[in-house]
């Protein structure tokens, strides 16, 4: 683990509001755990084995770093282009796979499940991002294009559905499509309580949103709000909720002409009223955080080519 500052506090992690000091540790720092990648996303955290799994999407790999020895190794390769990733109530790794443009479960033995890969007879597009509702276990993710532009996240494709936001049933298998109105969805995550799911539409104009929508028992949303507004050319990627249900998401430049990279690269943090109250920088753009560790308080960050970790004062409401 290699700390980028030896001062404390970490002049990294900027304070945009008082309510961000309670969530800063003082001595505490952004550490580079790995890097080498190409691209990395979909971090996830492996508790009772004390790992972390991250995708590298244009290298077709899944990465697996060590808790206790720090070592990387490849988890599986090829990894069909597999980009984000979450854990199912029976410790199984979920995964979205651009290449096969498939939801697949890996079973404890390494057996791979498909859960879906069509809609209405319609081949998914590239799904993206996942999470599971911990109190049905339905799976929910995001389906944009974004793995059918190209050999470098997938292959050229045509896309047969809208984009899209799913939910795949726990008891029954049903794939129900929960949303088809968002331009690019990306991450999704839900509130402490799962009353609220929230998703980023990554390809909204002029800037990047998140959405909050009403999150009923029976799977159903309504109630559509605006959550965050980028407000300017930060890239709202994916993220995660902490237990006070605070965002932390993932967060860079979207490319734009004269964007100073320096200050948006990184990870942003709101609040549970939408409000921007710190922002952890990194040298390289964030596309998707987790929280792990074995106490559930380190913030685990995939940004471009590295692989980051900071100690913080709250714990992830999915971990």
């Amino acid at each position: 683990m290699e700390p980028l500052s030896l001062r404390y506090p970490d002049p990294a992690i900027e304070v945009l509001h008082p309510d961000f000091l309670k969530l800063r540790l003082y001595s505490a720092s952004v550490e580079r755990l790995a890097t080498g990648l190409r691209w990395a996303e979909g971090p996830v955290w492996f508790g009772d084995g004390r790992y972390l799994l991250v995708s590298d999407i244009p290298n077709d790999r899944i990465l697996r770093w060590d808790d206790c020895s720090g070592a990387v190794s490849v988890f599986r390769q090829p990894s069909n282009n597999a980009n984000g990733h979450a854990r199912d109530a029976q410790g199984r790794l979920i995964s979205c796979e651009h290449l096969t443009r498939r939801i697949t479960r890996t079973e404890h033995d390494g057996r791979v499940t498909v859960l879906a890969d069509r809609f209405e007879g319609a081949r998914l597009n590239s799904p993206n991002d996942t999470t599971l509702c911990r109190r049905d276990g339905a799976v929910w993710f995001t389906d944009p294009d974004f793995g059918l532009h190209g050999h470098w996240e997938g292959e050229p494709g045509t896309p047969e559905r809208p984009h899209g936001v799913y939910r795949i049933d726990a008891a029954t298998g049903r794939l129900d499509c929960a949303l088809d109105d968002l331009a690019g969805p990306n991450g999704l995550a839900f509130s402490p309580d799962e009353s609220v799911l929230y998703v980023i539409e990554s390809r909204a104009a002029p800037h990047r949103l998140v959405w909050a929508y009403d999150h009923a028992a029976d799977g159903t949303l309504s109630n559509q709000r605006l959550h965050v507004d980028a407000d300017g050319p930060g890239a709202l990627d994916g993220m995660a909720c902490d237990v006070a249900g605070n965002l932390w998401c993932g967060f860079g430049t979207n490319g734009a002409p004269g964007t100073d990279a320096a200050a948006l690269d990184g990870v942003r943090v709101y609040n549970p009223a939408g409000q921007p109250i710190g922002h952890v920088h990194l040298p390289e753009r964030c596309a998707n955080v987790c929280f792990g560790g074995a106490k559930g308080n380190r913030l685990f960050m995939a940004a471009s080519h590295s692989v980051y970790a900071l100690h913080v004062n709250t714990t992830g409401a999915v971990r």
